[in-house]
């Protein structure tokens, strides 16, 4: 998934517990000599500078990272530079293709985006980090989160979830608790409404924004009943329309039929999405969890947020969740500086910096150590992963990077009335049937 947070050993193939995730994108959130949108944050001395560019949730980890870095390493000089993933996913993947690459880069896990670790290394566009020891250690079921052809070209510090993070103050305003069946969500949001509180703050007009209601409702959808529905579509026996995919869909317009969400949500951004949970003007959004500490800094009282499993069923006991490797960093194949870029992603391969990326983006670490420490405020979702019912997030096995953006299309023509579930569905089997 595109946007934006997982120590593991003996992982169990093809499950997710505590110590084996299933991989999936950190998808869902947010530039050196890129056009003014793409603020250079920082930079010191030199002409010839090791170019970092990120998305804007992985601002704080880099930023910090790097300046412990560079107490031991003063030389080569470097600059950062950051913006929204949609800014992203076209001038960097441009940059990539016509040499002019940064150094070290943003890359999603897996495939399914321009900017997914498959697309860019099938492409020839990545440099194998498999000689460096943090990657002997990534857990053999998160290889297709990590690696193409038996290389590894993604670093990430770990894996994120999706659910909805929530104000406290207003959430007791309406004397309401977190959900655990989609009836008492509706029952919940309802209450939150009559009080005057936007029950879903939703800010569709950030196209990443709009695929994670769905994602959130598809595990449960979808591959709680059919745990092979990836293999079945990749072997044309399943398609996105006449599946879960329809009931998930649905929920996602009942949420709106109802009122439920802010007004015109395809004409709000994702900054106004947290500034409303924020400031209490709105119940709760749903997110993926690398971005609570931009909610939180948002927020006057940040132990005023929280964060629960988003329920798509009506038997919290059988409740599934989305769970998937955070968005990372890649080297360049044609870096003007690989063995600093290199060297840098060694640095923050080892186990106290891969700790360190993941509290600050809500991850849980790839692996762990004693010292290894997980935000509180996924507590309730690790019984769920420990029960093996977490999936990667969708995009992570599409074939191309088409269906993504159609995804985001769809949800922002459903909001706008212009399309139904069957028509949305339809374009999403179409673009899935693109040729990568």
């Amino acid at each position: 998934m595109t946007t934006g947070s997982r120590s593991l050993s003996e992982p169990v193939p093809g499950t997710v517990s505590r110590r084996g995730f299933l991989r999936a994108g950190g998808g869902v959130a947010a530039l050196a000599a890129l056009p003014p949108l793409l603020t250079a944050c920082s930079s010191s001395g030199g002409s010839d500078k090791v170019r970092i560019v990120g998305v804007a949730d992985q601002q704080k980890p880099i930023e910090e990272l790097l300046a412990l870095y560079r107490k031991s390493h003063p030389d080569p000089a470097f600059s950062t530079s950051f913006a929204p993933t949609d800014q992203v996913q076209t001038v960097v993947r441009t940059q990539l293709a016509g040499g002019n690459a940064p150094d070290v880069h943003v890359l999603f896990p897996g495939s399914g985006s321009a900017m997914s670790m498959v697309e860019l290394a099938k492409a020839g566009l990545l440099t194998d980090l498999g000689g460096q020891k943090w990657t002997q250690r990534i857990p053999k079921n998160f290889d297709p989160a990590y690696r193409h052809d038996g290389k590894t070209y993604l670093y990430s510090a770990g894996s994120s979830v999706i659910g909805a993070i929530y104000n406290k103050k207003a959430f007791a305003a309406a004397g309401v608790q977190p959900p655990r069946t989609w009836s008492e969500l509706l029952d919940v949001c309802a209450k939150l409404k009559a009080k005057g509180i936007v029950p879903i703050a939703l800010g569709a007009q950030t196209p990443w924004v709009t695929q994670l209601i769905s994602y959130a409702l598809v595990p449960n959808a979808v591959y709680a009943k059919s745990p092979g529905f990836n293999a079945d579509m990749a072997a044309g026996r399943a398609k996105f329309a006449g599946s879960g995919w329809a009931d998930a869909l649905g929920k996602y317009q009942e949420l709106q039929r109802k009122g439920f969400f802010n007004d015109n949500p395809n004409g709000t951004t994702y900054e106004q999405q947290t500034s409303l949970v924020a400031s209490g003007k709105a119940a709760m959004a749903v997110q993926v969890s690398a971005v609570l500490a931009n909610f939180r800094q948002a927020t006057p009282t940040p132990d005023d947020l929280g964060m629960f499993p988003f329920p798509g069923g009506d038997n919290p006991a059988e409740l599934w969740i989305p769970a998937g490797i955070v968005v990372g960093l890649g080297v360049a194949a044609h870096a003007k500086n690989p063995a600093e870029a290199k060297a840098f992603i060694e640095f923050l391969g080892q186990q106290e910096n891969i700790n360190r990326w993941a509290t600050a983006v809500s991850a849980i670490p790839f692996t762990r150590d004693a010292t290894t420490e997980i935000d509180p405020a996924l507590a309730g979702f690790l019984p769920i992963i420990d029960a093996n019912r977490a999936v990667p997030f969708m995009d992570q096995s599409w074939p191309n990077a088409e269906v993504q953006p159609a995804h985001f299309a769809a949800v922002q023509e459903l909001l706008a009335g212009k399309t139904d579930v069957a028509g949305a569905l339809g374009k999403m089997d179409q673009a899935y049937g693109k040729k990568s």
